[in-house]
């Protein structure tokens, strides 16, 4: 049993937590076994996104504390709490992934940047590429037209290649 300074803490804890957090999102886990539990802890902890569970009513007092407005978040069961500092989608789409693996893990909502999700829209944002996927495609795509310009700028030097070569071949 916790006494008052302790749940204190823990509020305060949290609140910070979710202000410095990114990303939030929050799951039903009731039924979920041990060891199940672990390895999600583990699979977060690698991406770094910290994994809590934390009793309904502290939830909310940091949820009021942070400035999220708590009446959209309807918890009745227990859920735990996924914060991500650095990646948007770190801990939507493991959340995901794992639940689609393990049926009792079920995504209620998050938050994003301060803006409150329902499951849809988290579910949405776990469909999203990482920061570092996006990034590549930008790579990639501003990499095409430099490329097909370096392609263009060297054909004709090429062209003239081929006709010396063919040329030496015929003497």
């Amino acid at each position: 049993m916790l006494n008052r300074q302790q749940k204190k803490d823990i509020v305060k804890d949290l609140t910070e937590a979710i202000k410095t957090a990114k990303a939030g999102v929050f799951a039903d886990f009731s039924g979920l076994a041990a060891k199940d539990a672990q390895s999600l802890r583990q699979t977060l902890k690698k991406e770094g996104v910290s994994y809590k569970v934390v009793k309904l009513t502290l939830i909310k007092k940091a949820l009021r504390a942070a400035n999220l407005d708590d009446k959209f978040f309807n918890f009745t069961v227990p859920i735990s709490v996924s914060l991500s500092e650095a990646d948007e989608v770190a801990a939507a789409k493991i959340l995901q992934d794992f639940s689609k693996k393990n049926e009792k893990l079920k995504i209620v909502s998050g938050f994003l940047d301060g803006k409150i999700l329902d499951a849809a829209q988290v579910k949405a944002l776990a469909s999203l590429p990482s920061k570092e996927e996006l990034l590549g495609q930008l790579v990639g795509v501003i990499a095409g037209p430099l490329r097909g310009f370096v392609t263009v700028l060297s054909g004709p030097a090429r062209g003239l290649v081929n006709v010396l070569n063919a040329r030496s071949k015929l003497i």
